[in-house]
């Protein structure tokens, strides 16, 4: 797509990946403070449960900051007239783009024809790219695997291609394997070759696996994409795109804090709307590598609520004789 914002970003492009119950709005203003990605997206929405009766239960998935653009909506559905309508509505929340899903492995989200079912329905894939493009004016984008029970993307892609994407990014395993193997990335460089071959300028952006910035980088020049989308290397790790920050190497005292502050904000956004227990989640990938660490993880995997948060961290800091840390601003 042309004009599109995916074409003017530096290579290689650094993206954020969207991860079902993690990359919510906390989430996501953390890491554009401390280490902003090139694009963020959100965690996925159903087009169709914000076409029904429960929209107003999904639309907190729909919230964002002026901090992290560009930013870009990714949504599901296996129903082009849904898709439309949720188009149309990321347009009117001023998003900078959509991207749609046809990656996740879920079972229910397959069962709506939606998902990794969508690398057995290229033609349906090119609709809905279709009736995004048509209902918004935004540039479009597509998440997607290697093909779903064999690496095939090589009988489909060019169906989508003819919708012409505003960017392709490619998780490099295929449904079946979901992350039970390593992502294959001696394959990309042909891929992008291949898609390349097809006349196709699209902006192609590898995922799976990677572990750092510096990985990343070096992904993307090995094979030739565009840029690399990272989910799960980012965990505990705010700093991951930042470029003059070694996140692994933050004083612990500092992560904590940092952790604390995407708690609170955290339980400021969405208070009765999500269970905090949530984040425990993040707890287990931010305490790691000091004394005690494995102690104190154990302890907030256990914590029922925010306060309870903070007195373990307090009474952590005080055992090892370190003042309290500063109040939140």
């Amino acid at each position: 797509m042309s004009g599109s914002f995916w074409q003017t970003l530096p290579r290689p492009v650094l993206v954020l990946a969207p991860m079902a119950g993690v990359t919510d709005a906390a989430f996501r203003r953390i890491w554009a403070k401390y280490g902003k990605p090139d694009v963020t997206l959100t965690e996925f929405v159903s087009c169709d449960g914000l076409c029904s009766s429960g929209r107003e239960h999904l639309l907190h998935d729909l919230w964002y900051s002026p901090e992290e653009r560009p930013i870009v909506a990714q949504i599901f559905s296996g129903n082009p007239d849904n898709v439309a309508r949720t188009a149309e509505l990321v347009r009117e929340l001023g998003f900078d783009g959509i991207d749609i899903n046809a990656g996740c492995p879920d079972k229910t989200v397959e069962k709506q024809g939606a998902g990794a079912m969508l690398t057995r329905s290229p033609g349906l894939l090119h609709r809905l790219v279709l009736a995004a493009q048509r209902a918004s004016g935004l540039p479009v984008s597509v998440k997607t695997r290697l093909g779903y029970e064999r690496i095939d993307i090589h009988d489909w892609i060019g169906h989508v291609l003819e919708a012409e994407p505003a960017a392709l990014t490619i998780h490099a395993r295929t449904r079946d394997e979901m992350s039970k193997v390593p992502a294959h990335w001696e394959i990309m460089g042909e891929l992008v070759a291949y898609i390349r071959g097809l006349g196709s300028r699209v902006p192609l952006l590898g995922n799976g696996d990677v572990a750092s910035r510096a990985e990343a980088l070096r992904r993307a020049a090995e094979t030739g994409l565009d840029g690399v989308m990272i989910g799960r290397g980012v965990y505990g790790n705010p700093w991951f795109f930042n470029p003059r920050v070694d996140g692994t190497a933050v004083p612990w005292r500092e992560r904590l804090g940092v952790m604390l502050e995407h708690s609170r904000l955290y339980v400021d956004l969405f208070r009765e709307r999500k269970n905090f227990l949530a984040m425990r989640k993040h707890y287990k990938a931010y305490v790691h590598g000091f004394v005690g660490a494995k102690e104190l993880r154990m302890q907030l995997v256990e914590c029922r609520d925010l306060a309870h948060a903070e007195e373990l961290i307090a009474a952590f800091l005080a055992s090892h004789g370190e003042p309290p840390l500063a109040p939140p601003s």
